[in-house]
């Protein structure tokens, strides 16, 4: 009879310990890093004159882009008219008026000209910029016509109205965006090219993985990591699944990301019942469309 009571005190005392060992954060502080590469987002194409613009790759969400004319008198309401149709039809562009809630506002009034910070150059610029890994996205966009075009071509106002779309001045006499007009000016085949290119992607949004970082004790997975939106659209809900060594471990709801804007998500004492864990992924459950799906997973391994 003893040794059945002995048997059964070991196997309490085995039990107890094997508890506390899987249960208790027991052991050396394991550590993981990045082992595979974040993937790099979409590159755009490096052969185009990037310097034409005030900063690379700057666009509007969408090539439909609005616009309101306030306080202008008829022959400069009549410009801007002109230089919108006139990029209309030599790119991919289009521009729609609206009363309010302009994306490119357009005004005649002198006397706003010197307030600071308001335009980047010129009597046109970008006055709302937000910058991605990917693009420098265009929220807002200001044209004050001082004069109109007195040309056959609206070329003053289509000026400014690139300025407006965050193009730069030119060095070249001929080009329409060099700093002083005149009517042999002509709107160049790089700058139709470099609009074409880059409204040529989709607006959708971009979620990608930075600064992710892992640690476990024990049982117990401790991390760190940042989800952003390097798209031209908000993001819709997704949801972060992470694995240790292929096995699903933890599913995280991420609410809507703005363009631009991230979520820092940190998780600690996450139970696992595995301890010698190898490797770690976290990917990105996006159940909609994105510039590139391809940044939606990252591997993490044991540091050396």
């Amino acid at each position: 009879m003893r040794w059945k009571i002995l048997s059964l005190i070991f196997f309490i005392l085995v039990v107890i310990l094997l508890t506390f060992y899987w249960i208790l954060p027991i052991g050396e502080l394991i550590e993981f890093g990045v082992s595979s590469p974040e993937h790099a987002n979409f590159t755009l194409n490096a052969s185009l004159n990037q310097s034409m613009q005030f900063y690379e790759n700057m666009r509007y969400q969408n090539p439909n882009i609005s616009y309101r004319i306030d306080s202008c008198p008829l022959a400069r309401e009549d410009e801007m008219e002109r230089a919108f149709d006139f990029l209309e039809t030599n790119t991919i562009l289009n521009f729609h008026k609206v009363t309010g809630s302009e994306e490119i506002s357009v005004t005649c009034e002198d006397s706003i000209k010197g307030e600071k910070g308001l335009f980047i150059a010129g009597e046109g610029g970008v006055t709302n910029v937000t910058v991605t890994e990917n693009f420098n996205v265009i929220f807002n966009g200001m044209v004050i016509l001082i004069r109109e075009t007195k040309c056959p071509d609206p070329l003053v106002g289509t000026h400014e109205l690139l300025h407006a779309l965050g193009f730069d001045h030119s060095d070249n006499p001929n080009n329409i965006m060099y700093p002083t007009i005149n009517c042999k000016q002509t709107l160049g085949e790089d700058i139709i090219n470099h609009i074409n290119h880059l409204y040529s992607f989709p607006s959708l949004p971009d979620l990608s993985f930075e600064n992710t970082s892992a640690s476990m004790k024990g049982g117990y997975l401790g991390l760190i990591m940042t989800i952003r939106n390097h798209g031209l659209k908000n993001s819709e809900n997704s949801i972060v699944i992470i694995y240790a060594d292929n096995k699903s471990i933890k599913e995280l709801d991420v609410q809507s990301i703005s363009i631009g804007s991230g979520r820092i998500i940190t998780l600690s004492n996450i139970f696992v019942m595995k301890r010698n864990i190898k490797e770690l992924e976290f990917f990105i459950k996006y159940d909609f469309e994105e510039l590139n799906k391809d940044n939606n997973r990252i591997t993490l391994e044991i540091k050396e």
